[in-house]
């Protein structure tokens, strides 16, 4: 009762209820990200966050919870103890297992592995746009994925729809409609939250392992 008394008291200085703030803490712990260009729901909420930033990573801190906040694309992400976090090092809570082998299949992971190798190619190549997305086909999604991994997307509808609906819900790409992924010439776009998601690390060990290929 104190400490809720206390957060009370401390939103109300900036006109944020506690049921507000309830809802911005719960939206970060449920999708761990929040975009403010994804819908008019979050772009609320984003903004809200804004007013009380400070306040929110305080709060969830206690559960070790750390946030990044890329104030340049306007999103911030909510990593669980242990998990690796861009500009950040947490000895103290390091998990059995990563946290994204926990929450994800490994075709995603495959995926998200190569979807962070093209980004990080067309960062270099100066092909992003003002919001820091890159365009990308299916069919070059595909090359890449043979190419990088020996992999290829799935071959059922059902299953590439829900593949990409995944990625999307992480706000890891962006599409239109969920039919559009099932056409080999669709596109897609790469949002900058993939790089937060994957580590350089990660992505080294891709590199790495891609070139030992190439030399047997």
């Amino acid at each position: 009762m104190i400490v809720t008394q206390s957060l009370e008291k401390t939103l109300s200085h900036e006109g944020i209820t506690l049921t507000e703030f309830s809802e911005l803490v719960l939206r970060l712990l449920d999708y761990s990200v929040i975009c403010r260009e994804e819908s008019q729901i979050e772009q609320n909420l984003y903004d809200r966050f804004l007013r009380v930033e400070t306040l929110v990573q305080d709060y969830l801190s206690v559960l070790h919870i750390r946030l990044l906040h890329e104030s340049q694309f306007q999103y911030v992400r909510a990593y669980p103890p242990g998990a690796e976090v861009p500009g950040m090092h947490d000895e103290q809570y390091q998990p059995f297992n990563s946290g994204l082998r926990q929450r994800l299949g490994q075709q995603e992971i495959a995926v998200i592995l190569v979807l962070r190798s093209q980004y990080d190619k067309s960062l270099r190549e100066g092909a992003v746009d003002d919001h820091g997305q890159v365009l990308i086909s299916l069919e070059a999604l595909s090359i890449a994925m043979h190419n990088l991994l020996g992999r290829a997307l799935p071959e059922h509808i059902l299953d590439r729809k829900k593949l990409f609906s995944r990625l999307k819900q992480l706000r890891l790409i962006q599409f239109g409609a969920e039919d559009e992924v099932a056409n080999g010439d669709a596109w897609i776009r790469i949002r900058p939250m993939i790089v937060s998601f994957v580590s350089d690390e990660a992505l080294s060990v891709l590199k790495d392992e891609n070139q030992t290929a190439d030399c047997e």
